[in-house]
Parts: C-alpha cells; sequence; structure tokens
C-alpha cells in the first residue's frame, strides 16, 4: 500500500468526521485561522494549477485567494482602518466577483486569463490585508465596533464559502485532465457496506425554521418563522452509488416519462448518461475524485448530480425530495451535527456509519438537493451596503440545498444554511435524500373496491407463483401511461385497431341501428369509442364503464364537450363483473365495446365467462365489438412489450405504485425490474416483475418474502387465430356475424350477435 493509499484510523476519522471542533477564543483569531485554511488548501497546487479556469462556473485557485482578499480590503478595511493604503488598485476590477455597488468587473468568464498578478503576488497581498485586518481586529478600539464585527464574521465565512469552491473548482480541472492528477492522497474507506435504507416518521404540524440564536447566520436564513407541515417520512440516509446503478441499468436517463421538461432538454442536449465525473471502461464505472480516478463506491453517497437528476430519482424510486422546511424540521427531531466534512481530508462522500442520530449524514458528504425553490422567508431583510448584494438578488431560478458536503469547513455549517444553485448545476458535492408523505397522511378508509383489491393482492401474493391481476394496472396513473404506450412506435396494436376502426365505421353504420347506445367495456382512450361517436345518428348514448373513477371522470368530461348531441353516462366499477345499466340507456339497442386485444388479457375460460357477463349486461338481442390481436413474429410480439424507452417498465411496475397509494405499503419499485417472454405454447405474451434483491412486502397487514430472482406474474396476452376467436366466443353464446381484419400487422374487430 502505498502512502496515498493509508486508510484513515478509526479514531481519527470518527474525531475528524466532526464539526465539533476548538473554536478560536477572538474574533482576530478566528479570521486568522480562515485565512490560514485557504492558504493549506492551496499549498498542494502549484502556480499553474492555480490559474487555470475549466468552465465559467469555476474560477481558478489563485482568484478564490486573491476575491476573499479584496472583499476584506473593500468592505472593512477601506472604510475603517484610516491609515489602510491599497495592495494594488486594479485588483479591485480583478477580483470583484458581483457586487455592482463596488465598481466594474472582469467577466466571470475571462477570470482563467489573469496570468498576472501571479500566485506568489496574490500570497504577497493576502499578506498586506491580513496585517492590516488583524491590526483592526486586535489592536485598535474599532476592533468592538459592532458594525465592523458583523462585516469581519460575514468576511470569515464568505471565506469559507470559497475554500468548498477552491476544491470542487479544481477538481472540475483536474476532470479536464487527461493525466487525472491528484490533488491530494486518498483514504480508502473504513465501512464498505450499506444497509437498506429506511424512512423515519414525523408529525409534522406548525414548526419553526431559520436560524435561531445570536450566532452568526446569513441573512437568507433568517427570521425564524413557523411553517405548516403535513406528516411525511425521511429517507434515514442519502441515496448511494449502488442505488444509482440500478436507476441507470432501469434506463433512468433515457426514459422522458421520469423528468422536469427543462431537465429533459438538459439530458439530450448535454448527452448526460451518469453523473458528472462518472467514466465507464472496461465494464467498470469510475470517477474522478481529488484523489484521482477510482472505481465508484457503491456504498457512498451518490455525488455530483443536479437537481434535475435527483427530481428524475426520486420519480423513478416512487418517492419525492424533500422540502427544506421538511429536512431542517427532521433534523432537529433525529439529525446530529456529527459528519464527513472537509476536517476529514477525505474530500470524498464515505459509506453511512452506524451511530445513535436515527438520521445519518445529515451534516457532511454531500449537499442534499430539496424540492425548495430558493426565495426570501417571509420578513426577510437583506443586509445594508454592498452587503445586500450577498444573497437576495440570487433569490430566482435556483433550488435549495441542505446539510453541507465534505468540501465545507467543520465550522461553517448549520441546520438552517441554505445553499443554492441552478437546477442544472452538478460539480458541487450535491446528493439527495428521499421523501414520502407518511402513511397516516395517506391512510383512508376503503371502499369495496378497495377491498376487492386488497383481497386480490393477498391471494395473488400467496400464490406459488406469484401473479397480480391485470385490471389492478389502470388507476388514473396506470391509464396515463397505457395512453402513452399507445403512441410508442413499437406498440402497433392500438395504431392498427384505429385504422381498422376508422375503415369500417361506413359498413358499421349499415349494421348497426340507429340511435344505438355504445357500452365500453373498461377505457383506456376515448379516442377508438370517438371513432365510433363521430357519426351522432348511430349512437345516441355512451357507457364508459371503468374501475379508475378518477380516469373515467375526466374522459366523461372530455367525451361530453366534443360531442353534446351525445348522452354520457359513466360507470365507475369492475367492468368484469355483472354491471347494471341504468334504465335511461336501455331503451336504445345496445352495442358492447371492447377494443383493444383486451379479450387476450383473460385466461381462455375466463374470457369465455366475461363474455357470457356481457351478454348478461346488454341482454339477448344485443350486439358486441372486439378487437383481437392475431398471432405474428415473436420479436415483432415483444418489442410491443418491451419498449426501447422503457415505458412499459414503468408501467408494470406501477401496479405496485398503485399498491403503495392504495394500501399505505412501502414498495420499493426500484428492487423489481421488467420482463417480457413469449410463451408459445399457450400463445401469448407474459409480463413479469422480477425481484432484483430478498425482500419483504408488507401490504394491508400481511407480509409477502420474494427471493432475489422470484417473479411476480402481472399480466397475460393471448393473441389467437380468427378461428380460434371464432370458436371462444362461440362458446360463450354469441355469433360471429362480421370479422374485418387488417394486413401486416394482423389485428381483427369482430361484430358478435
Amino acid at each position: 500500500m502505498s502512502a496515498q493509499d493509508q486508510p484513515v484510523s478509526g479514531a481519527n476519522a470518527e474525531k475528524e468526521n466532526t464539526r465539533e471542533t476548538a473554536a478560536p477564543s477572538t474574533l482576530g483569531e478566528t479570521f486568522r485561522a480562515a485565512r490560514a485554511e485557504t492558504e493549506v488548501l492551496a499549498t498542494p497546487l502549484p502556480a499553474e494549477d492555480q490559474s487555470i479556469q475549466s468552465m465559467e462556473d469555476a474560477s481558478p485557485t489563485k482568484w478564490h485567494r486573491a476575491h476573499t482578499t479584496w472583499f476584506f480590503e473593500t468592505v472593512l478595511l477601506k472604510r475603517f482602518a484610516p491609515d489602510y493604503k491599497l495592495f494594488d488598485p486594479s485588483y479591485a476590477y480583478l477580483f470583484n466577483s458581483y457586487y455592482e455597488s463596488l465598481g466594474d468587473r472582469l467577466p466571470r468568464a475571462e477570470r482563467g486569463l489573469i496570468t498576472r498578478p501571479s500566485a506568489s503576488e496574490v500570497g504577497q497581498y493576502r499578506t498586506h490585508v491580513d496585517r492590516a485586518m488583524s491590526s483592526l481586529l486586535d489592536e485598535t478600539a474599532l476592533g468592538t465596533n459592532a458594525r465592523i464585527i458583523a462585516l469581519a464574521e460575514l468576511g470569515i465565512h464568505h471565506e469559507q464559502q470559497h475554500q468548498e469552491l477552491m476544491l470542487t473548482d479544481i477538481l472540475h480541472a483536474f476532470s479536464q485532465n487527461p493525466t487525472r492528477p491528484h490533488y491530494g492522497p486518498y483514504f480508502p474507506a473504513l465501512v464498505r457496506n450499506s444497509k437498506p435504507v429506511a424512512f423515519i416518521d414525523f408529525d409534522g404540524g406548525e414548526v419553526a425554521i431559520g436560524h435561531e440564536g445570536e450566532g452568526f447566520a446569513f441573512d437568507n436564513e433568517r427570521p425564524r418563522h413557523q411553517v405548516l407541515l403535513e406528516p411525511y417520512r425521511l429517507a434515514d440516509r442519502p441515496v448511494t452509488n449502488e442505488e444509482w446503478l440500478n436507476f441507470i441499468a432501469d434506463g433512468g436517463y433515457r426514459n422522458p416519462l421520469l423528468w422536469l421538461s427543462d431537465g429533459w432538454a438538459v439530458v439530450r442536449a448535454e448527452g448526460w448518461e451518469a453523473p458528472l465525473y462518472w467514466q465507464y471502461t472496461d465494464g467498470v464505472w469510475n470517477v474522478m475524485t481529488l484523489s484521482g480516478l477510482r472505481p465508484v463506491d457503491l456504498y457512498a453517497p451518490v455525488t455530483h448530480i443536479s437537481f434535475y437528476e435527483a427530481d428524475a430519482y426520486a420519480r423513478w424510486s416512487g418517492k419525492r425530495l424533500p422540502t427544506e422546511a421538511e429536512w431542517e424540521h427532521a433534523h432537529a427531531n433525529a439529525g446530529d451535527m456529527k459528519g464527513n466534512l472537509s476536517g476529514s481530508r477525505c474530500y470524498r462522500p464515505l459509506a453511512a456509519q452506524d451511530g445513535s442520530a436515527a438520521l445519518k449524514q445529515m451534516i457532511g458528504d454531500v449537499w442534499e438537493w430539496t424540492a425548495s425553490p430558493y426565495a426570501p422567508y417571509a420578513g426577510f431583510e437583506p443586509l445594508s451596503g454592498a452587503a445586500a448584494e450577498y444573497n437576495g438578488k440570487f433569490m430566482i431560478n435556483q433550488m435549495v440545498l441542505k446539510g453541507g458536503s465534505c468540501a465545507t469547513p467543520n465550522n461553517h455549517i448549520r441546520p438552517s444554511y441554505r445553499n443554492f444553485f441552478y437546477p442544472h448545476q452538478r460539480w458541487q458535492f450535491t446528493g439527495l435524500r428521499l421523501a414520502e408523505d407518511s402513511r397516516s397522511q395517506r391512510r383512508k378508509s376503503m371502499s369495496n373496491e378497495d377491498t376487492d383489491f386488497l383481497d386480490s393482492v393477498h391471494t395473488g401474493l400467496s400464490a406459488k407463483p406469484k401473479y397480480l391481476r391485470s385490471k389492478y394496472f389502470y388507476d388514473a396513473e396506470g391509464s396515463r401511461l397505457f395512453d402513452l404506450i399507445c403512441e410508442l412506435p413499437e406498440y402497433y396494436p392500438t395504431r392498427t385497431e384505429i385504422a381498422l376502426l376508422r375503415k369500417i365505421v361506413p359498413e358499421l353504420g349499415d349494421t348497426i341501428a340507429k340511435g344505438s347506445t355504445l357500452v365500453e367495456f373498461g377505457t383506456g382512450s376515448e379516442t377508438k369509442a370517438e371513432i365510433l361517436l363521430k357519426d351522432s345518428t348511430t349512437f345516441s348514448s355512451y357507457v364508459p364503464i371503468d374501475i379508475s373513477a378518477d380516469h373515467l371522470h375526466q374522459l366523461a368530461q372530455r367525451v361530453a364537450k366534443n360531442y353534446r348531441s351525445i348522452n354520457v353516462v359513466p360507470i365507475a366499477g369492475d367492468f368484469t363483473k355483472q354491471v347494471v345499466l341504468p334504465d335511461s340507456v336501455r331503451t336504445a339497442p345496445l352495442v358492447g365495446f371492447f377494443p383493444g386485444s383486451t379479450i387476450g388479457n383473460f385466461e381462455p375460460p375466463e374470457a369465455i365467462a366475461f363474455l357470457k357477463s356481457c351478454r348478461g349486461v346488454l341482454g339477448e338481442k344485443s350486439q358486441l365489438l372486439v378487437g383481437v390481436d392475431l398471432v405474428k413474429d415473436t420479436d415483432v410480439l415483444l418489442a410491443a412489450y418491451d419498449d426501447k424507452a422503457g415505458v412499459t417498465s414503468i408501467f408494470n411496475k406501477n401496479i405496485l405504485g398503485h399498491i403503495n397509494r392504495t394500501f399505505d405499503s412501502d414498495i420499493d419499485l426500484t428492487s423489481f425490474s421488467h420482463r417480457a417472454v413469449w410463451n408459445a405454447e399457450k400463445s401469448r405474451v407474459e409480463m413479469h416483475l422480477v425481484s432484483t434483491r430478498a425482500q419483504s412486502l408488507s401490504i394491508g397487514g400481511r407480509s409477502f418474502s420474494l427471493l432475489e430472482g422470484e417473479t411476480i406474474h402481472t399480466e397475460n396476452s393471448h393473441k389467437y387465430t380468427v378461428e380460434q376467436i371464432s370458436k371462444l366466443t362461440e362458446g360463450a353464446g354469441w355469433s360471429v356475424e362480421r370479422v374485418w381484419q387488417s394486413e401486416n400487422p394482423s389485428f381483427a374487430v369482430l361484430l358478435l350477435t
């Protein structure tokens, strides 16, 4: 083991990985300690490294050293030290950052062009200002002036912010260097595993957030104020690299459904496929660190991700990001101030260690994105003078982060601290912690439909092999996802059936009585029914029947708006069971409509029973239109149920999301993968959910264990020949009056009487 690969000893690591350090006894000592730390951080960097600027967001190390010095010189010494002499008047233009009230400045993108002054001359500048500041704070009566003390404290914490930026900016610069330079030694992690994430419940209520007390805080942390929180749950640790790899493997960066619109635009424009600094080489993910290129530590918190990525991951996992108020309230109740901060000298996130706090790594390791936009608290008052430009003018289009990182100075962070960055930025040590609404918040009394749903889930997960009934795909989210599936290029059934329906509408008008009532069993989309309803002389009423009341309500509103002459009578219920139609629609001839080849989702005996049920609902003299997918090439079939964009995968997992939302369950959707297979013996496509690890599911008071690799069978889609489907319908008491069939890909619509 080389000198650069020495592990941190347990005792020293525990001591260093905490913000609790001996506090300097005077303001002057605090000032000198902060200034000395900046020089310690700059020491490993020769003059060449200190001059580089690798992107506009970053700044050269030399510039950081000079800018923080300029701040003390301009904000304090020029105003309060009457005998102070400027080191170099030209520095005001070179090293002003964004203070409009303090004069013109060099454009940010050009900071890397400043070859002069040299790094050595910047050091002389710092010494000049440090002497004057020490004199101001230690040796004059002015050092007790409240305004000077306040501005000096602001300058010290400003210096500490730039210490973190020095590390993140040089990391970005080194990542652009093909030689992958080391900033410092590599300390192997002591913890080489991670426990499954757990969620901690918080009652919410009226809680206080913001800075409290007399100690230093930035103006954006004030005033302390009351916020009303609903009950919520917060993950006990940040998301790890291992968990992020599952997101990548599941197509997270390729699935637009997971992303905010602006985020998806950035993903496509920048070609994001993984967090910043990740590289996939010879089958291994490596990451650029301040100790050079290293294998990704599976158990450490994922970092260098944007808000957009954090939000997409949360959506993929079926959770959400916490608000800053939730984060701060949770820390006050279940966190502590220990953490992997810059004092550890590791300068990278480490795996969570066991501790007494219920919430781990709330301080240090990674700044945690929240769902809160960076905005002023009610009653916010910016500082006066030039310091007013410090925070307030940036309160737009940025998001709040909490908790500090492995590059944050030990005595700089506090729970009320509000960091902020634009949602696309990811060169900082930024990660995420998941949240969700609490079970008590989601709990509601169960309807008869939910009771049936729960009984079905318990029955299916108790069986061997396990299964779930496919009709429970279709809550509002499932219906939305299926609408998206119908637009996919691989999913031929919808567009093929729609084209066939449009073709046969004139012939249907000759075989269906005028003024009939159209009864649709299951309403994935109104598009197909709309094709039939356009001929207002054929149908006078439309009765959609669907298990999803929310989706049904939205559909009924749209149809009623578009076809004002048609009486729309929605019925929320299980269309596979006997449904009683209202008398208002039974006076007209009844025509059933069962499109989408949904008949293929039934086992043949179930299909016969369903068709008999339709006869019971519609009556003896009724007609029934049925869409049927026909047998075809296996590759075409499987592509339709396992699309490249991964929408069907999300749709399949949504049945677990439906269970979570309905029964206050906590199934981890990310621990399942989607599988579609062709069962030639039974002439059907099968969809399964595959458990990617051994786990236990708690649903409605019962637990169900799954082994790694065990499957839950979620759907069958039988494919028929015309002869097979005709025989099946006749077995249910129907006669085939007409058959319309498309060419390639083959699909059929049958009119039964």
